[in-house]
């Protein structure tokens, strides 16, 4: 069965395309820098440790690439990586810039109820960035 982006993954942000074999999304929340990796695989693989050792390993460069990026982009406090999985079952890997003045630090993103769409200019200025540094 050909790839299929989960539809909650996909309307919640900005599709910056395929890097490696994953799908790289923005999250539409401007008080977290937070990107979404996924694993352009098999729907029935949901864990990190099903994949092959090449796609594995290429999904760990993937997020490597990534996470530079962010630091340089952003020059957060420390970057968090995450696959967890537990909503949208479809394997995504969460890599977001988090700084010790956002709401909230020091807890997780996820019990963050503030939100702040990126503006137009915003998102497209990152993804000019992105293209720069990583494309």
């Amino acid at each position: 069965m050909p790839f299929q982006l989960n539809e909650r993954l996909a309307t919640g942000g900005f599709d910056f395309g395929t890097l490696g074999r994953c799908r790289v999304l923005l999250k539409d929340n401007a008080i977290f820098p937070w990107f979404i990796l996924v694993p352009e695989v098999d729907e029935s693989i949901t864990e990190l440790h099903q994949l092959d050792a090449t796609d594995f390993a290429s999904v760990m460069f993937t997020v490597r690439q990534i996470s530079e990026f962010v630091e340089t982009q952003f020059k957060p406090d420390k970057i968090n990586v995450a696959a967890i999985g537990n909503i949208v079952k479809q394997l995504h890997i969460h890599i977001v810039a988090r700084n010790e003045s956002d709401p909230a630090w020091p807890g997780v993103v996820w019990a963050c109820d503030e939100k702040k769409n990126y503006s137009k200019e915003d998102a497209l200025a990152i993804h000019e960035a992105y293209q720069r540094e990583i494309s």
